[in-house]
């Protein structure tokens, strides 16, 4: 006789529930440190009912139904919510093929004709599996968004413009510099050049790793961009390696100031807006 897989599944619902929370709490790798087990079931609930109403004998084999929008949904709203939260593949992937033992087992105790026992769990499984790859792949754009936005928020911060003094700015670069990292230099030191109305940057690459040409065009490109806007730039923590491969390059620095550290570039910058500083020595008070 067919089993109506519908009315089964929603008949033992609560049932499937209880097994797949207790497939989830037996995991070692359960994160109950970002989610509580309350919450957990409360997640798991909100799915479990959605997939026991909309799935059917019609649609089991048809996995892109409309019928399991909703289902693909809350999947597709899970899997953002746990990368962003920081749980990893193996663990996300564990949540719903948990499901799957937990529907497979209760169907084993309900069904006792093999024949639709088989139908019915492979068409079960089937469509777990379907949820399962769903599940990763919403997994995987919510984790690459996280590391886009994490990218960006170091690139941020590993750009700083420093104001070193009335019209003097500072820019140490640390890492490699590609094209998408020169865009945000030369927007955040042109950014601050008009804000402070600075005259001189200093641009210290002390904390760069290598110098290719590559890396040489897009300092040019900054400096270039950096004296349409009335500013002049000198180029600090030139070590003797660096020296040696702009020099093996043919790299033409020569109409570009450059200085082995950030504090002879200052120096130099004091002296070209005629300023001086100069070192006081304090006079005791005696009473």
């Amino acid at each position: 006789m067919s089993v109506n897989t519908s009315k089964l599944l929603q008949k033992e619902r609560k049932k499937i529930l209880e097994l797949w929370m207790k497939n989830q709490l037996a995991d070692d790798s359960l994160r109950d440190d970002l989610m509580t087990n309350e919450e957990l079931r409360v997640q798991s609930d909100e799915l479990l009912t959605a997939l026991t109403k909309s799935v059917n004998d019609k649609n089991l084999s048809n996995h892109q139904s409309s019928d399991f929008d909703q289902v693909f949904e809350i999947l597709s709203g899970i899997s953002i919510t746990r990368a962003r939260q920081g749980y990893s593949p193996r663990e996300t992937g564990a949540y719903i093929f948990s499901l799957k033992d937990a529907l497979l087992e209760v169907l084993q105790d309900e069904i006792t004709d093999p024949t639709e026992l088989f139908r019915v769990s492979m068409g079960i499984s089937r469509l777990l599996d379907s949820f399962g790859v769903t599940t990763f792949e919403t997994f995987i754009k919510g984790r690459e968004e996280v590391i886009l936005r994490q990218t960006d928020e170091i690139t941020e911060i590993s750009t700083p413009v420093i104001q070193l003094w009335d019209g003097i700015l500072g820019l140490p670069i640390i890492g490699t510099l590609d094209s998408s990292r020169t865009q945000v230099v030369m927007e955040n030191l042109l950014q601050r050049i008009v804000e402070t109305g600075s005259s001189i940057a200093i641009l210290d690459i002390s904390g760069v790793p290598a110098v290719d040409s590559l890396v040489a065009q897009h300092l040019i490109k900054t400096i270039n961009a950096t004296r349409l806007m009335g500013a002049e730039c000198i180029i600090s923590g030139i070590r003797p390696e660096i020296a040696q491969t702009v020099v093996h390059l043919g790299i033409d620095l020569s109409n570009i100031v450059t200085k082995a550290t950030l504090a002879s570039a200052l120096k130099y910058a004091f002296s070209i807006t005629n300023l001086e500083v100069r070192k006081t020595v304090k006079t005791k008070t005696t009473f």
